[in-house]
């Protein structure tokens, strides 16, 4: 990867807002500033789905959804059905978060059947939904975080990621990409949470990940930018 070049960083980016009061200008204003910017994908709330997928139809940046955030207790078949819904109102791309207490209490079959369950709906529609799973990263032990790891891999979901962000246990490290790296080998990596920095970004992309998760794309660039100036 070419470390200085914005317009190659700018494509690792999911820019996020998936703030309980977002209003239709401000979702409006992430989808221009996603397309100016050339991110990857913008990352809403279901609320908004529909709306940045009328904004960004016929560009380049997919529409995220967010399922079950911030918890991911909700059963399966709700995280199903409201997978479901995003995808009919416009989303390219599915974060759920996974059922935590499966990962804490290592029970692979309640967490395989969640995602396996998800997975189906995601990869059948045409093109296929990618399906990005956080498992709270900061909130496990390392035990967790490797089972976590292996039963996502194990279940070919699209994506591991981190975090939330709205965790009071963290948000990403480069140490926790370096382990799903390791434990899911099969799997794409997304760190997010607390990542505001082209600095910070860079070393969780040499740490394995292939996109990044942030409200802060924006700022990153242009921080980029400032400095190939000086």
């Amino acid at each position: 990867m070419n470390q200085t070049n914005p317009e190659e960083l700018a494509g690792y980016i999911d820019h996020t807002l998936i703030n309980a009061n977002a209003t239709s200008e401000q979702i409006k204003k992430l989808c221009a500033e996603a397309v100016d910017c050339g991110f990857c994908c913008v990352s809403v709330n279901p609320r908004w789905v529909s709306l940045a997928a009328d904004e960004l139809d016929e560009t380049n940046v997919n529409v995220g959804s967010v399922i079950s955030l911030p918890l991911g207790a909700d059963s399966t078949k709700v995280k199903a059905a409201a997978a479901e819904d995003a995808i009919f109102n416009g989303a390219d791309e599915i974060d759920m978060v996974a059922d935590l207490a499966a990962i804490i209490e290592q029970d692979e079959r309640y967490l395989s059947r969640e995602l396996k369950t998800v997975l189906k709906i995601c990869r059948s529609m045409r093109p296929p939904v990618l399906l990005k799973v956080i498992i709270e990263a900061a909130a496990l032990n390392q035990e967790q975080k490797i089972f976590a790891c292996r039963t996502l891999n194990e279940c070919d979901v699209d994506f591991v990621k981190t975090s939330t962000g709205m965790h009071p246990a963290g948000g990403a490290t480069v140490e926790d990409v370096k382990l799903m790296r390791e434990y899911a080998p099969d799997c794409r990596i997304k760190a997010a949470g607390g990542i505001r920095t082209y600095q910070q970004m860079i070393q969780f992309i040499e740490a394995g990940a292939q996109r990044i998760g942030t409200s802060a794309g924006v700022q990153i660039i242009n921080q980029l930018r400032q400095e190939q100036a000086k």
